[in-house]
């Protein structure tokens, strides 16, 4: 049974920072791209962030050049990075594995609220 544990959020103001972790359990975690998305309320939720099992990183337009998804492979875990923090970046952050069609369960998820 897979787990997926998301940690990071919180309030913050704008332009502030914020990093999110996503701790993966009971899976062989380096073979998987993994995924950051989001769910505003009122919004189906988005990806925003990708990274294959090689490195390679994908990113929504929305967030490119602020946020920095990233894996330690050997922790088991995904992290996303999010500077320049904007009040629209405000929602509830996820992990998965995979893309637009993921492949395990949804964790509870992290809250980000992005306000002055």
């Amino acid at each position: 049974q897979v787990q997926l544990v998301e940690s990071g959020g919180g309030l913050v103001q704008p332009g502030g920072s914020l990093k999110l972790s996503c701790a993966v359990s009971g899976s062989i975690f380096s073979i998987y791209a993994m995924g950051w998305y989001r769910q505003a309320p009122g919004k189906p939720r988005e990806l925003v962030a990708a990274i294959s099992s090689g490195g390679s990183t994908n990113y929504a337009s929305s967030v490119k050049g602020r946020f920095t998804i990233s894996r330690d492979n050997a922790k088991n875990t995904v992290y996303l990075q999010m500077n320049s923090l904007k009040p629209e970046d405000t929602a509830v952050y996820y992990c998965n594995a995979g893309g637009t069609v993921v492949y395990f369960s949804w964790g509870q998820g992290t809250q980000v609220t992005v306000s002055s």
